[in-house]
C-alpha cells in the first residue's frame, strides 16, 4: 500500500490510520512527475498529494493541474486501485440544501476544477472522496492559523457567508479505512454539522481558552483571487461512513497540538 502527498496533513494521518503503507513525501515522489523507477507494485494507493493552494492556483493554473490532474494520472498508471481525496470546491455554492454524491458539480475556481477534472483522472477503479475545509494538527490550515492570530490579537475578521462542514483529517482517515469496503465511485465523506468561517474561529477560540473576538464580515470584504462556493455543506445519499461532529474533531484536533 501507498500512500503520496505523506508530508501533508491528511497524508500524516493516513500513515497513522495505515501503519502497513509506506508514505511517500514530495520528496520522495513529486506526482506531477511520473512515479521513480523501482517503485515497487502496490494493491491500493491512498492519493493525498495535492495541490491545495486555493488562490494560489488563479495566478499557476498550469502547475494546480500538473498535480491535481496529471498528478492523479501519473498515480493511476500505476495500475493499482486508488483513494482520490477531492473537495467541495467542486460545487458552485447555489445550493441551500446538503450536496450529495449525485448532484452535478459546477466548480467555481481552477482548484475547483483541477480537482473535478481529477476525479476523471483517477479513473474507474478508485474511490473519488468529497470532503471539506480539512485541518489538522500539521500542515497550513484554519486552525492552526487562527491560534496563531488568536494569541497574537484582540480581535481577528472572519467571513460569515460561507457554510461549510469543517473536517478533522484524523476522522477523514479512520472513514477511509471503512470506505475500502464500499463500491467504486464518488462518495461524500465530511464532518456531521455544519458552520460558518466565523462560527469555526469562535469555536477554536472558545475550546484553547484564547481571548480573542471575531468580527464577522461578508466575502466581499476581503476580496481573494479564488471565488469560494457560500454554501458546499457534504452529506451522502450513498451511506458513506458517517464522521463525527466537527466540534468533536475540533477538540480532537486541539488535544494532538496540547
Amino acid at each position: 500500500m501507498l500512500i503520496t502527498g505523506g508530508g501533508g496533513q491528511l497524508g500524516r494521518a493516513l500513515a497513522e490510520e495505515f501503519p502497513e503503507a509506506r508514505a511517500l513525501t514530495r520528496a520522495e515522489w513529486d506526482v506531477a512527475l511520473p512515479a521513480p523507477p523501482g517503485l515497487v507494485e502496490s494493491e491500493l494507493v491512498l492519493h493525498a498529494a495535492a495541490w491545495t493552494d486555493v488562490d494560489g492556483a488563479e495566478d499557476d493554473p498550469q502547475s494546480a493541474a500538473a498535480v491535481n490532474v496529471g498528478g492523479t494520472g501519473n498515480v493511476a498508471e500505476l495500475g493499482a486501485p486508488l483513494v482520490y481525496y477531492s473537495t467541495d470546491y467542486v460545487f458552485d455554492g447555489r445550493a441551500r440544501t446538503p450536496y450529495v454524491e449525485s448532484d452535478g458539480p459546477n466548480p467555481l475556481s481552477v482548484y475547483g476544477r483541477t480537482k473535478l477534472h481529477g476525479e476523471a483522472a483517477a479513473g474507474e477503479r478508485a474511490w473519488i472522496v468529497r470532503s471539506s475545509w480539512t485541518f489538522g494538527a500539521t500542515g497550513h490550515n484554519f486552525v492552526r492559523t487562527m491560534l496563531r492570530l488568536g494569541a497574537e490579537r484582540g480581535e481577528v475578521a472572519v467571513v460569515d457567508d460561507q457554510r461549510g462542514c469543517p473536517t478533522y483529517v484524523g476522522h477523514l482517515a479512520a472513514a477511509t479505512r471503512e470506505l475500502l469496503e464500499r463500491p467504486f465511485g464518488i462518495w461524500h465523506v465530511a464532518a456531521a454539522g455544519e458552520c460558518t468561517w466565523a462560527d469555526f474561529a469562535e469555536a477554536v477560540f472558545e475550546e484553547a481558552g484564547l481571548d480573542c473576538r471575531v468580527r464577522r464580515i461578508a466575502t466581499a470584504e476581503l476580496p481573494r483571487p479564488a471565488p469560494r462556493p457560500s454554501y458546499s455543506v457534504l452529506r451522502s445519499d450513498k451511506g458513506a461512513p458517517q464522521l463525527p461532529h466537527w466540534r468533536d474533531g475540533l477538540r480532537e484536533c486541539l488535544g494532538r497540538l496540547a
